[in-house]
């Protein structure tokens, strides 16, 4: 027997509202599609205490997603490079004088020499990198870098002091390792911005230096991802600002402060244990309890890096918030490469997870 009229009237309405859901869906998942194939700009937040590496992972970005640098810039660095090289070797060999760490009397005569130049001007000139070729030559000089977590000197200054014939040299240019190499404190806010798998990245960094903290509040607003980077091999070192305060003790504090901003509730968040070849060598003699009362793993590599990796990670209070975590050298480009490639794998899940594929 037939249907009835009614019950093929209904059966249509049936087949006219699920043709009506099915071009719903179809209509949100192209414009789902349609989002998903527009460049994703990411707002990244770069932020770490003074010489945390931040501005070295900066120009990891230039070299590696632009090439490297502008003809000025490489003159800029050739400039910070050769006055660098003096300001370096006048605080190592004050160190060596306050100390009184050995050297050998001819040395310590160049030196006093040295110094009276310096004390009329900073400024580069052949004659005092002499002074400095000179003075590096004293095996006494080089033992005392070694005690460098003693005075402010930083951990690159004897790559400077070793390529010294090159600086000179009037023909002189930067290489990108020269540049990750070269030291300049950030001041202010800087921002960069390239392309990574179709995703815009805009970094912005701003001055770690406790002088400088002040301005980061005004950049936490429209934040997407919080990249904080962490100077392993400093904890056995104090802040240029306050010699009472751990280098390493500051860094976790400050960061247990960030980490549990309002600003940052939702948002991801990368860890970079940096200076991972610094702290592998160093660790070898220099106990991390000096730093950590309660750590007992000795001087054992894997055990100390995890265990400072768990300090910070216990620092944040958010448990829904993801927190990634990186062991890298901001000077090593291959492996910056590497990192970056596992942070765009965290990105694009975070972009499928915004639009509602996963």
């Amino acid at each position: 027997m037939g249907q009835s009229y009614s019950s093929k009237k209904k059966k249509l309405r049936v087949v006219k509202k699920q043709k009506i859901k099915n071009q719903k869906i179809d209509d949100q998942l192209f414009t789902k599609t349609s989002t998903r194939n527009k460049k994703k700009e990411l707002s990244v937040l770069l932020l770490g205490t003074g010489e945390s590496g931040k501005s070295t992972f900066l120009k990891q970005m230039m070299i590696i997603n632009k090439g490297g640098f502008a003809k000025p810039e490489y003159e800029t660095y050739k400039k910070t490079i050769q006055t660098n090289l003096i300001i370096h070797m006048e605080a190592l060999f004050k160190s060596c004088l306050t100390n009184n760490y050995f050297i050998q009397p001819k040395t310590k005569d160049l030196g006093n020499e040295f110094l009276n130049l310096v004390n009329i001007s900073h400024e580069y000139t052949l004659e005092k990198a002499g002074f400095v070729k000179a003075l590096w030559q004293d095996s006494g000089l080089k033992i005392a870098f070694q005690k460098k977590s003693q005075f402010q000197i930083p951990d690159t200054a004897n790559y400077f002091f070793d390529t010294i014939d090159a600086i000179t040299n009037k023909d002189y240019k930067p290489t990108n390792q020269d540049i990750l190499f070269c030291r300049i404190p950030t001041t202010g806010v800087n921002q960069m911005s390239f392309d990574q798998n179709n995703t815009l990245w805009k970094i912005i960094d701003v001055g770690g230096q406790r002088s400088e903290r002040r301005k980061w509040i005004h950049q936490f607003e429209n934040v997407d991802l919080l990249i904080y980077i962490v100077a392993l091999s400093e904890y056995d070192q104090k802040l240029f600002e306050n010699l009472d305060i751990n280098r390493l003790r500051e860094s976790l504090e400050l960061f247990g402060k960030i980490s549990n901003n309002n600003y940052f509730e939702n948002k991801n968040c990368v860890l970079f244990f940096n200076k991972i070849d610094l702290f592998e060598d160093k660790i070898k003699t220099v106990d991390l309890k000096q730093c950590f009362p309660d750590y007992n793993g000795g001087f054992d590599f894997e055990a100390g890096k995890h265990f400072i990796k768990q300090k910070f990670i216990e620092k944040s209070e958010n448990s829904k918030r993801n927190i990634f975590s990186h062991f890298t050298c901001a000077t090593n480009t291959k492996n910056i490469e590497r990192v970056i490639d596992a942070i765009n794998i965290t990105v694009i899940e975070y972009v499928l997870k915004e639009d509602g594929f996963l």
